[in-house]
């Protein structure tokens, strides 16, 4: 079943629920966001964790703490 085409005088009114303004501000906050480009890890050059003040991302942060987690082991297992 098709339906009949309503002309163009017959539209509906499209009603503003959002002010313009904060239309416009939202997608200026959005864009801005975009075009940060995030870190580069310092060891493998990956992005960087959102979270890592050392520079690194979340793989080479793992290894990082992995290995003090090691090195700590073998030093109490000498004692």
């Amino acid at each position: 079943m098709k339906r009949k085409r309503t002309p163009d005088s017959e539209a509906p009114v499209r009603e503003t629920v959002v002010p313009e303004a904060i239309v416009e501000q939202a997608r200026r906050a959005i864009q801005a966001e975009r075009a940060k480009k995030p870190a580069r890890c310092v060891v493998c050059g990956g992005e960087c964790a959102p979270n890592s003040a050392e520079g690194l991302c979340w793989v080479c942060r793992r290894l990082k703490l992995s290995a003090w987690r090691d090195s700590d082991s073998q030093i109490s297992a000498q004692e």
